[in-house]
């Protein structure tokens, strides 16, 4: 299991941060205020799109551009992240804290002004926040990474530390191992259910989680970095190829009712978290040189073709209201 970045999403009415972080992630970048002097960028609901730069020059800033004309001019904001997500006027940033490769997760309200920050140290409701940490020592691994996966009630303060000791469900019958990693939290807007990716023994499955009875059930297998979509009937997900990571992954969308898959248009390798533009598209980010990225856009139905939608960025968000 190998993660190349921090990975970050957000579903409708929910907040959720998914962080996947190695002790050898590079460092944000330092804002350029002559660059970026007089800039506004917001995270208020309106028909915008936030982002991460990938640019040279203002690498890790945050941009704004306009949904319908995503080409057009950019805002781009001194405020720094790793990864980025927004919803419902709130605002996630990974970023550097300090200068020993510890990372912390800021709370941002929509003028990215700092309401709390959470500490992760490892090798439309804007309510519910998850992250997921790698971690190394784990002794069932040999030294490979793992991953920490925890939730936050931003309301109530309730803290989840980590998902690994929930009862799991598997193949119908209660299931442990010590080889549980859990990844790619994806909330449904009712706050208190969630999807995510569960790993053990090799294999990757889809499982519902049930934040109240404090329970994961998996419901289907080679399943990574689920998406809910806005109105919470299907989920963009990526699968690896031939069930081997090591063989690329491919983009799809499962119908929560039917169980039906439809792969997507894009064929190229998705290594990242697809993110809901609307009810009829995903945006995801794929590599475009050293350390840059684009993201591009596909139809949810599995016609059309993919289609460039910010040159130089990556983790992408949708401010407006999803139909």
């Amino acid at each position: 299991m190998t993660r190349r970045r921090p990975l970050l999403l957000v579903t409708v009415a929910t907040v959720v941060l998914t962080v996947l972080a190695t002790l050898a992630i590079r460092h944000a970048a330092r804002p350029t205020a002559a660059a970026h002097a007089g800039s506004s960028v917001s995270v208020a609901p309106g028909p915008r799109i936030i982002a991460r730069s990938t640019a040279p020059g203002s690498r890790d800033h945050l941009i704004s551009v306009g949904a319908h004309r995503p080409g057009a001019r950019r805002l781009t904001s001194p405020v720094t992240c790793t990864r980025v997500h927004a919803s419902g006027g709130t605002a996630l940033c990974l970023r550097l804290d300090g200068d020993l490769k510890t990372y912390e997760l800021a709370v941002m309200d929509r003028d990215l002004k700092v309401r709390r920050t959470l500490p992760l140290v490892g090798s439309p409701s804007g309510r519910m926040v998850a992250w997921t940490a790698f971690v190394a020592g784990d002794s069932y691994n040999g030294g490979r990474f793992s991953t920490r996966a925890g939730i936050l009630d931003t309301r109530t303060q309730r803290l989840v530390p980590t998902l690994e000791d929930w009862h799991v469900t598997l193949h119908g019958k209660p299931y442990t191992a010590v080889d549980l990693n859990i990844w790619g939290v994806t909330f449904a807007p009712d706050d208190r259910h969630f999807y995510a990716t569960l790993s053990t023994k090799g294999h990757r499955y889809l499982v519902r989680g049930d934040l109240a009875h404090r329970t994961l059930r998996a419901l289907r297998a080679n399943v990574e970095c689920p998406s809910l979509s806005p109105d919470g009937t299907r989920i963009a997900f990526k699968s690896a190829r031939d069930d081997q990571p090591s063989h690329g992954w491919r983009l799809s969308v499962l119908d929560v009712a039917t169980n039906r898959v439809t792969p997507l248009a894009e064929t190229r390798s998705v290594d990242d978290q697809a993110a809901w533009l609307d009810g009829r598209t995903v945006a995801y980010a794929l590599p475009s040189g050293r350390a840059r990225a684009d993201v591009w856009r596909v139809p949810a139905d599995g016609s059309g073709t993919p289609r460039m939608l910010l040159h130089d960025a990556d983790s992408p968000a949708a401010l407006g209201g999803a139909s």
